[in-house]
């Protein structure tokens, strides 16, 4: 087992539907190969059911709520992807509200997918780079970012770092690299 996380507590956020399951438990599975301890968190807490695709998938559990939890107890943010989970969380106040905090506090955040709808609903894609699923490069232009077609995206220009990927076939170097960010922060605790 590597160490790269050792200590560090990682805030897996995501509504309670919608979630692409494989973007939840590749990035999962790389915090704790990292020595990392994942949280699930969600804004109601309770059962989440994700999805491949269209197709339901695995139900998971959620160790908390966001109304019992804030994100001075993390390190780190993962937002996996999927269209309904993104939709769902930009919709939550509280997860667009510990999104900012998260990013307003310098805490590195990585992101694939549909997930940037909650980074653009908490207004902290001005003056940015990033990448996504296609279908958001607009959304993300018009909230001030700049949109890149790349396997991985790091952005440091803003109070955090942000790492971005497009979809599931990138998620080997988005893991790889969100995994090194997060590595630099642990190094800086």
């Amino acid at each position: 087992m590597a160490s790269e996380l050792n200590g560090l507590r990682v805030a897996f956020l995501t509504s309670n539907e919608g979630v692409e399951q494989v973007e939840l438990t590749a990035p999962w599975h790389a915090v704790t190969q990292a020595g990392g301890t994942p949280e699930l968190i969600t804004p109601d807490g309770g059962k989440i059911q994700a999805f491949n695709h269209l197709d339901r998938a695995d139900i998971f559990t959620a160790h908390r709520s966001l109304r019992d939890t804030g994100p001075a107890g993390y390190d780190a943010l993962v937002v996996p992807g999927g269209v309904a989970n993104g939709d769902f969380l930009r919709m939550a106040p509280t997860a667009v509200s510990f999104v900012q905090r998260m990013v307003e506090t310098g805490k590195p955040a990585a992101v694939i997918c549909h997930g940037p709808w909650i980074l653009i609903e908490a207004d902290v894609v001005r003056g940015r780079t990033l990448t996504s699923w296609p279908s958001l490069q607009t959304d993300i232009r018009n909230a001030g970012g700049t949109w890149t077609d790349t396997e991985v995206q790091v952005c440091e220009n803003g109070p955090n770092t942000l790492v971005t990927s497009r979809k599931p076939d990138d998620l080997p170097a988005f893991c790889a690299q969100f995994i090194k960010v997060f590595g630099r922060q642990n190094q800086l605790a």
